[in-house]
């Protein structure tokens, strides 16, 4: 199967975003960040549409922006926390690219992502946050790769997702 996208998926904190925008630049593909595109097809952030309309409601917006995914090509995309674990979800991303779950330990996730309020499932506090984390995991884990991020920078991830897919651009199976 040729794979046309790279998915990064993880827990929120883990670099998805950021490593994302970097291996697109470096690919000279698009970047998209599934919770920015959410919150310019819904002219509202995204702890707004949780206060406003709930996780149920952000959830479906989820699902019907992977949708629209699937015809995209090139791409390096950067998924929200919560996005693969819809089992309809995790089919279209599979469907749609290459998966690369990031990771790191809780403790470096809090120290990244500090007191945003810009999360809205951080509110809960280290205990119950370790605790998602940990359900979510084996979702994560079946990922094409996965790559430790707690102690990597920006650059030494993007150097690890490049060396484990540099035989797949060589043969074309990446676009």
């Amino acid at each position: 199967m040729k794979i046309r996208n790279i998915v990064l998926v993880g827990f929120m904190g883990t670099g998805k975003t950021t490593v994302g925008r970097r291996l697109a630049k470096h690919l000279n593909w698009d970047f998209i960040d599934t919770d920015a595109a959410i919150e310019e097809i819904s002219g509202m952030s995204i702890p707004e549409i949780f206060r406003r309309h709930g996780e149920t409601r952000f959830r479906s917006e989820e699902i019907v922006l992977v949708k629209r995914l699937l015809e995209r090509d090139g791409c390096v995309i950067s998924t929200g926390g919560g996005t693969p674990l819809s089992p309809d979800n995790w089919e279209m991303l599979s469907q749609m690219g290459y998966i690369i779950s990031l990771y790191a330990d809780i403790d470096t996730i809090l120290e990244r992502i500090g007191g945003s309020s810009e999360r809205p499932l951080l509110k809960a506090g280290r205990d119950e946050n370790e605790r998602l984390l940990l359900s979510r995991q084996p979702i994560y884990d079946k990922a094409d790769l996965t790559i430790d991020t707690t102690k990597s920078s920006i650059d030494e991830v993007v150097d690890e997702i490049l060396y484990n897919i540099t035989d797949r651009l060589k043969d074309g199976i990446l676009n």
